[in-house]
């Protein structure tokens, strides 16, 4: 079965454009196209698509409506994968995309929509529960908590980086503790740990969580290689 994907973007020309690289790929189905916030929830509910490809400002506000599309399907939807496109790399961005968990969650800039595969691989690797954050997106959080050349998470210890993965996936204190058959004391320790160690201590509760798991994909994620988005 083809990946459905319905496509959100305010300017024809970008629509068109991605409708163009999908429909060259004959494992990528393109159910609708959107131009603003309502109809693409409309679109949602009605092809109930793989994956969503959205423009992260769009009407009504054109603020951060690809970002509230992604939180809203989290949460009624949580198969459904979305694609953000951005010509913003602010971190923060990625951080507001990933706050309830990387699985099938994706940020890329709109400069990489000029390579059809590349696209087309981000949009596969999101259905099918993986994650995709512009490699510029990543440069700028790691260069923000590294003072060197070495990764940030050299430091941490297996255990830790363990716990650092569950975190990279949305999970609770409580689920990590389940998974990784750890006290909620211990889970607390190790995460205030990998905080530390991150320099990510002065950052807010979400934000550290986001940021820690952000750096995580960056070193253990194939699809952050510009070769492989």
């Amino acid at each position: 079965m083809p990946v459905r994907v319905v496509i959100a973007d305010d300017s024809m020309l970008m629509r068109e454009g991605l409708r163009l690289v999908f429909n060259s790929d004959p494992t990528i189905e393109v159910a609708a196209a959107c131009d603003d916030l309502g109809s693409l929830l409309d679109a949602v509910e009605t092809h109930r698509p793989d994956v969503v490809v959205t423009d992260i400002r769009m009407p009504p506000s054109r603020t951060d409506e690809g970002i509230q599309v992604a939180r809203t399907l989290r949460e009624s939807d949580p198969a459904v994968g979305v694609l953000v496109l951005s010509q913003y790399s602010e971190p923060s961005y990625a951080l507001a995309l990933l706050e309830s968990g990387s699985s099938g969650r994706g940020y890329l800039l709109k400069e990489r929509v000029s390579d059809g595969k590349q696209l087309q691989t981000a949009v596969q690797t999101i259905a099918d529960g993986g994650s995709v954050i512009d490699p510029k997106v990543v440069e700028l959080l790691v260069a923000a908590n590294a003072g060197s050349d070495r990764s940030p998470l050299a430091e941490l210890t297996p255990r830790e980086r363990e716990v650092l993965a569950e975190i990279a996936q949305g999970k609770s204190n409580a689920a990590i503790g389940e998974s990784l058959v750890l006290t909620k004391r211990s889970v607390e320790k190790h995460i205030n740990s990998i905080f530390l160690k991150l320099d990510l201590s002065d950052a807010e509760t979400v934000s550290k969580r986001v940021k820690a798991a952000l750096l995580f994909l960056a070193e253990e994620g194939a699809p952050l290689d510009q070769s492989s988005v």
